[in-house]
Formats: structure tokens, sequence, C-alpha cells
């Protein structure tokens, strides 16, 4: 899509409409889209501001911003009506106005900018499910936020929170919480792992690609160079993603210690030629896939499922319990993982043997806060994932299901811990 293209009126009747030219000022004619109009993606350019009419794209439910120079998110945007999703990472934001909230807002983006504080207006938002801030400079949420009755998932990584919002885990539908690298953090005696000289890697392909860091295929000669191990080495790009920041994730892997159903670190990179942060983990079977795909902007909080998959119960029960055990050796050790989602789980595709990846929200608990409160947080995720994969059992499966339900109950109280789960399922 171009700007002379929608001069042209090429680009008639558009649902969706990106640009990133460089631009200063925003198109007039994007308002020629107004009765069709629903994303609007302006990422990449150079604005600072909105139109104040901005409200006429009656129809507008996304809009993308991010990598612009606003400084005060444009108020523009509260008064666009079907307005549902803001995305404005490294907008350069100091500031967010109440009125630039829509009514309908249900899910925020505002990751990397330099934010001191957050409006009362946030917690009036009564569809807000997803809250990502990490990488500002919040030191407290506003007190209305815990009327956010159906807050999902909350990242306030990489702030400047000294003191523990306590009560961020008696929300009752939260599940997915991102929190390290905050001044609350505890001190934590460095991790003990094992040093692997990148002299000592070599063979590299890309195995894939995430916020932070980039997977690769490589050949580990340890004591032995002529029995040469496959592993899988993630080198971390070092930047600030939704999640938090890379080297928070990097902790968190080297004090998980070994499970059969995580993908813990065999040991750190060490001598890299650009000083580049890595790990190097097992190499799982080539066949192994992710369970099923992240949240789309209509799923929000859900992740997007094969409509094809179908499992039997042996393997449901397989994949529920491989996970609870990981999860219940996370939480032993202290720490949450924070993101406990399908697209997160490699599986065999097949019999239901499965590790848990992907730790850039882990987090330690902080000072301050209560072990089991998080923990119950967390065992919300669980039941939300245990619920999907009962649904996916070809003759059904009542009893996880069950299980599933107890997790999610809105009273964290009544909510079962993960050994408590762990013993359940080993009883099916």
């Amino acid at each position: 899509m171009s700007l002379a293209a929608l001069r042209r009126g090429d680009l008639a009747g558009a649902r969706v409409l990106r640009i990133n030219e460089d631009l200063t000022e925003f198109p007039d004619e994007i308002f020629g889209l107004a009765d069709t109009l629903e994303m609007l993606d302006l990422s990449g350019n150079r604005l600072t501001t909105l139109p104040a009419d901005l409200g006429r794209l009656h129809r507008l439910k996304i809009f993308f911003g991010s990598r612009n120079r606003f400084d005060i998110l444009p108020a523009a945007l509260g008064d666009c009506p079907s307005l549902s999703q803001i995305g404005c990472r490294d907008a350069g934001l100091t500031h967010i106005p109440g009125e630039s909230l829509p009514p309908a807002l249900r899910w925020l983006t505002v990751t990397d900018n330099a934010i001191a504080e957050l409006p009362a207006a946030l917690g009036q938002r009564p569809a807000l499910q997803k809250l990502l801030l990490s990488g500002n400079r919040l030191r407290a949420l506003p007190e209305t936020l815990s009327a956010a009755g159906n807050l999902e998932l909350l990242r306030i990584s990489a702030n400047a929170f000294d003191v523990w919002p306590g009560w961020v885990a008696s929300l009752p539908r939260l599940a997915w919480l991102a929190m390290a690298g905050n001044p609350y953090d505890p001190p934590r005696p460095p991790a003990e792992h094992r040093q692997i000289p990148w002299s000592s890697l070599s063979a590299s392909s890309v195995l894939g690609e995430g916020a932070s860091g980039v997977v690769h295929r490589m050949l580990w000669k340890a004591a032995d160079p002529a029995a040469a191990q496959p592993v899988a080495v993630k080198l971390f790009k070092g930047r600030m993603t939704s999640d938090g920041a890379a080297l928070d994730e990097m902790a968190a892997m080297l004090a998980i210690g070994q499970h059969p159903h995580l993908t813990a670190p065999l040991g750190a990179v060490t001598g890299h030629p650009e000083g580049v942060d890595g790990l190097v983990m097992p190499l799982l079977p080539e066949s192994w896939r992710p369970l099923a795909g992240p949240p789309s902007f209509e799923t929000c909080s859900r992740d997007v499922y094969d409509p094809a998959l179908r499992l039997d119960r042996a393997a449901g029960l397989r994949l529920a319990l491989g996970v609870a055990e990981a999860t219940s050796h996370l939480h032993a050790r202290g720490l949450i993982h924070g993101d406990l989602y399908a697209h997160n789980i490699l599986w065999d595709g097949e019999r239901g043997e499965a590790v848990l990846s992907d730790f850039g929200a882990a987090a330690f608990c902080p000072s301050g806060a209560k072990p089991a409160d998080l923990q119950l947080v967390e065992m919300r995720a669980w039941g939300i994932l245990a619920a999907e994969i009962a649904d996916r059992c070809t003759d059904g499966f009542p009893a996880l299901q069950d299980i599933a339900t107890r997790c999610q109950q809105p009273d964290l109280t009544t909510r079962p811990l993960m050994d408590a789960v762990c013993a359940d399922l080993r009883s099916l």
C-alpha cells in the first residue's frame, strides 16, 4: 500500500490501510475510507499528532502508531467509537491523557516509551483485556485499575516500581503477568551455570526468530570434538520486548534448572565476537511444533488452534500433566512463567510429549509479594490451557475439564495450587 495509491483512489473500500513513508502529517485522504476502514497502521513514520476529527473514522477498530514521535497519546483516539486496540510501541510517549482512551478499549500496547504515570480513566474501560506497559518509567498503577474485571494479560516489566502493587494478584481474570526488571526485584545470587565458549559452536542455521532473539541450530564441540552434539543456540537481541528486557529472560532461564518438560539451557555462551548474550539448549526433534498459534486481533487473549487438531485422552492428559509438572517446578524455584500459553508449548504432535518454552515474561517473586498469590494467578492460565486441551479430545474429557474449571475460579482462594493439580492429574 502507498500514499500515491490512496490519493489515486486505488484503495477505495479498503478495510486495512498501512502506510510507512516517513509521514510528518496525517493524510486527509484517509477520511475517504471512513465507511470501511477497520485497521489503520501508520507505524514507522514521523507523526507528532493526529487530526482532532479522527472520530470520523467511525468503523476503525485497530490503530497502530509505533515508532512515531507523539510525546502525548493523541486525544483524538478517544473519539473513535469502535476503536478497541491501540499499539504505540517506541513512539516517544511521555503522557497518556484519559481522553485518549476510547470507550471500547480492549487492548493497549505502549511498550518501550517514557510514560511515568497512567490516567485513572484506564480503570474505567470495562472491556480492557490486555495491557502492555513494559519498558516505561512507571512507579505505580492507578488504583482504579483494581476494578478492571476483564483484564487477563498485564505486562509491567522494566519499569520503576519500588513497591509491588499487591492488589494486582486479586484481579479475578488475570492469567498472564510479566513483572521482572523493577526495583522491587529481590536480590538473588548469580545463577550457577556452565559457560560454553563461542569457539566450541559451529555450523549455524536459523531455526526461528522471536521478539527477544534468534534461535540457531549449531554443533557443540564439548570435551570431545569428534562427538559434536547438535544444539539450539538462542542469541539475544538485547532490546525491549512487550514481555520485558531480554537480559531478565536470560536470568530466569539460567535459574530454572533441569526438567524434562522445560527447555532448560545447557549453559551460557561466552566470547561471542560481537559481545552478544546467548544460551545453549538441547535440540528438540525436527517434527516437534507449537501446540497452537498466538492470539489474533479477534481472539485478543486466546490462542488460535488448528481446527483439525484432535487428541485422544491419553495424549491430552500427557500434555496437561507435563506442563503442570513443569510449572510446579518453576513455582518451587520462586519463578512465575508469565506466558503459559499453548503457543509456547512445543509437542510431538501425537503422543502428547511436550516442553514449555519461551521465558520472556518469566519473573522471580517480587519483594513484598506472596508467592502463593502469584502462583494462583498462573493457575488460571493453566486452567484455560487445560480446558482448551480437553475441548480437543475426541471423546471428551470431563475429568480434565473439571480440574480446569476449578483453576479458573474468580475467587483466587478457591483455586488449587499446582502441586495439588499434578496429584489430581496423576490419579486420572
